[in-house]
């Protein structure tokens, strides 16, 4: 048995998506394709712009087997995390043969250069890195000066490390070093648009995930950009009114920001006390969650970091929780959010050769985790609340109850 591994968010699946699946599937022949995914909230720090279980669906559709939930914790946090959280749950379910990721950069060797690199910082690229920060660079144009002075061969390559892509991809090879794993990293030369191309046309069908999410407001049609199946999901939700958004989420971020006032953030997953201090500061300039995002931000404090650190406040995730959760290895269990009925093989192997409960019914996560990996666990499940509580006050419905709601099975 030949298994695939894939880490994503697919929010929402699109064309460059199922294009991945269906290469990383030709180039290892693999038999089955697992996917670890983004729940309810995505890496930029903010709600995915339709629930788990449509994406999940997606996927099951368009060529993976199995969905496997990141936890929120890992999913809204940095490059490094995001992607060791996902290596560790692939490691662990001791199934998977290769990790494929898409680059721009196509060349994994260079790839897998940099990683080392990166990873081992010999003595010369530290001292070039130092220079360059002192100098007053930022870390990622200084990181591109280090190397690209610490090893000329080096040069072209070194342009990947400005795509998120190719940074995730970067992190992922780190990771299956630092474990030692025994899955091979492939990459997928990225097709059609940039992550970040905000452009969209009737003809285009390479668009990404953030001109599909900016053309749903405006009624663009992106009908050609996604699968079939995804789009007609996607639409449905679309005229259903559950699209979400930062904004949807504002009222309740404003309270939890209220009501923690006094004591300050700092215990907040990656927010310092300068931070804390800032956001206190501006606190009566809140109008809504994106507006008060770009009030924060300064310049060496990205639009994407700040929203992630209001993310992990409104969340609840502390840097303590995330300390002890180093402790039990990154990821304790596996939650099951679906897969397809002919994977049962897959299902079965897993079964014997994991080393990590595998979880197909909330319910029954009590009985199975303790200590850390339940408090984990009852985190991420306290999270979902807040992103289906929002989604009930726009829909004007009840919210989704994690423990009644089924695996999608197709």
């Amino acid at each position: 048995m030949t298994v695939n591994g894939i880490i994503a968010e697919y929010n929402p699946f699109h064309n460059g998506h199922l294009n991945h699946i269906m290469s990383s599937k030709a180039m290892t022949h693999a038999d089955y394709t697992i996917v670890v995914m983004s729940g309810n909230f995505v890496q930029r720090g903010a709600p995915a712009v339709v629930d788990k279980f449509v994406r999940t669906r997606m996927a099951l559709e368009n060529g993976v087997d199995l969905v496997l939930e990141i936890p929120s914790c890992y999913s809204t946090a940095s490059a490094e995390y995001f992607a060791t959280a996902g290596v560790t749950l692939l490691d662990k379910l001791g199934v998977v043969n290769y990790l494929s990721f898409g680059s721009e950069n196509g060349n994994i060797e260079s790839l897998k250069r940099i990683a080392s690199i990166l990873t081992e910082e010999p003595p010369e690229y530290a001292e070039l890195l130092g220079r360059y920060l002192h100098d007053g660079y930022t870390y990622p144009i200084a990181r591109n000066n280090a190397l690209m002075q610490y090893e000329a061969s080096l040069y072209d390559a070194t342009r990947v490390m400005e795509s998120p892509n190719n940074i995730l991809a970067i992190e992922y090879i780190r990771a299956l070093t630092k474990r030692n794993s025994s899955i091979v990293p492939i990459t997928i030369p990225r097709a059609g648009s940039n992550y970040h191309d905000r452009y969209m046309s009737p003809e285009a069908n390479g668009a990404s995930a953030t001109a599909i999410r900016e053309a749903i407001p405006e009624g663009g049609d992106f009908s050609t950009a996604m699968p079939e199946s995804a789009y007609m999901a996607l639409f449905d939700e679309i005229e259903n009114g559950r699209i979400m958004d930062l904004d949807d989420f504002s009222a309740v971020m404003y309270y939890k920001l209220l009501q923690e006032k006094k004591i300050g953030y700092a215990s907040y997953f990656d927010v310092s006390k300068t931070l804390s201090d800032r956001i206190v500061k501006l606190l009566p300039e809140f109008t809504s969650f994106k507006n008060f995002i770009e009030e924060v931000k300064t310049r060496d404090r990205t639009y994407t970091r700040i929203s992630r650190c209001l993310m992990h406040i409104l969340l609840d995730i502390t840097g303590i929780d995330v300390k002890s959760y180093e402790l039990v290895d990154y990821i304790p269990y596996a939650r099951v959010l679906g897969f397809r009925r002919d994977a049962e093989p897959l299902l079965t192997e897993i079964k014997y050769k994991s080393s990590i409960p595998v979880i197909t019914k909330v319910a029954d996560a009590s009985g199975m985790l303790f200590a850390e990996p339940w408090k984990m666990f009852r985190n991420e499940i306290r999270a979902n609340e807040i992103y289906y509580s929002a989604l009930a006050i726009k829909t004007v419905s009840p919210a989704r109850n994690e423990f009644s709601t089924p695996l999608v099975i197709i």
